[in-house]
C-alpha cells in the first residue's frame, strides 16, 4: 500500500471515528460554512433550477448546500491524496478540483437550459395570449397578478417578482425589463415594453394599444406554429432519408450476396 493511500485510509478512519462518537457534525459544519460561500452562487441559479424542475417550490438553500458540501469533500479528499508529498501546486489542484465539483451541477443546469431553450421560447406567445384576454377586462398589473395561477411554471417566480415590484409602487419600466432579462427568450424585451406602454395608456387609447399588442402576439403565435410545422417536416424528411438509405443499403447487400453466390457457382 502506498503512503498516499495509507494517509487517506487513516484520515478517513479518524474522521469516521470522530463522527461516530459525535465529536464532529458534518451537517452542522456544512451549514455553518455555507454562508461564506454564498457569494459563489450564480445569479441565474434559481431560474435554471425552476426551468429544469418546473416548480417554484424548491429548497434552493438545500441544493446549494449540497454543492458546497461536495466541493469541500473533494478538496479534503485530494489534500489527503497528496499529503505524502504535499506541495503548493497540489493545494491549488485540490481547490481547483473542489471548485469543478461545486460548479458541475450549475453547468449541467446551463446545458439543460440551452438544450430546452427552444421549448421555453414556444411558451411565451401562448402565455401572452392568455394575458391579452385578461387585459381586456382588467388593468395590466391586475391582469399580470391574475395570470400567475395559469402561467407556465417556468414564468411564475418571475411574474410574482414583477407584480410585487409594481405593487410596491415602482411605476417605471424597470420591473418589466427585469422580467425580460430574467427570461431572455425570443421577443421578451419587445413584448415587455409593449406591455408597459399598454399599462401607461389612458382608457381612450387602451383599445388601440391592445389591438397592437394582440397583433404582435398573433404574429408570435404564427411564427411558433410555422416553426413547429417546419420541425415536423424536417423530422419526416430525416426519417424518409433514413428509410431510403436503409432500403438502398439492403438492396445493395442482397445484390452483392447474389453476385458472390453466382461467382461461387
Amino acid at each position: 500500500m502506498s503512503i498516499g493511500i495509507m494517509f487517506i485510509v487513516i484520515g478517513a478512519l479518524t474522521l469516521f471515528i470522530m463522527w461516530y462518537n459525535k465529536r464532529i457534525n458534518f451537517n452542522r459544519f456544512i451549514q455553518e460554512a455555507e454562508p461564506y460561500f454564498r457569494f459563489l452562487m450564480e445569479d441565474d441559479y434559481e431560474f435554471l433550477l425552476t426551468i429544469k424542475y418546473k416548480t417554484a417550490d424548491l429548497d434552493i438553500n438545500k441544493l446549494y448546500s449540497a454543492r458546497v458540501r461536495n466541493g469541500l469533500i473533494t478538496i479534503v479528499a485530494l489534500v489527503f491524496l497528496f499529503l505524502s508529498d504535499f506541495k503548493f501546486v497540489y493545494a491549488l489542484l485540490a481547490v481547483a478540483g473542489g471548485y469543478l465539483v461545486f460548479k458541475q451541477p450549475y453547468m449541467s443546469l446551463k446545458n439543460y437550459y440551452k438544450a430546452n431553450l427552444h421549448n421555453i421560447n414556444l411558451m411565451l406567445p401562448y402565455y401572452l395570449k392568455s394575458l391579452e384576454i385578461l387585459i381586456q377586462h382588467y388593468t395590466v398589473p391586475v391582469a399580470l397578478s391574475r395570470s400567475i395561477d395559469t402561467a407556465p411554471e417556468i414564468f411564475k417566480p418571475g411574474l410574482r417578482r414583477l407584480v410585487q415590484k409594481i405593487e410596491a409602487g415602482d411605476s417605471s419600466v424597470d420591473p418589466y425589463m427585469d422580467f425580460a432579462k430574467e427570461y431572455p427568450v425570443r421577443d421578451s424585451m419587445r413584448m415587455m415594453r409593449l406591455l408597459y406602454r399598454l399599462g401607461l395608456g389612458s382608457q381612450e387609447r387602451k383599445e388601440e394599444q391592445l389591438m397592437m399588442f394582440s397583433r404582435t402576439v398573433s404574429t408570435l403565435q404564427n411564427k411558433s406554429r410555422e416553426q413547429k410545422y417546419q420541425e415536423r417536416l424536417d423530422k419526416m424528411e430525416g426519417k424518409t432519408m433514413v428509410m431510403l438509405f436503409c432500403t438502398g443499403g439492403g438492396i445493395l447487400v442482397i445484390l452483392l450476396f447474389a453476385m458472390m453466390s453466382m461467382m461461387n457457382l
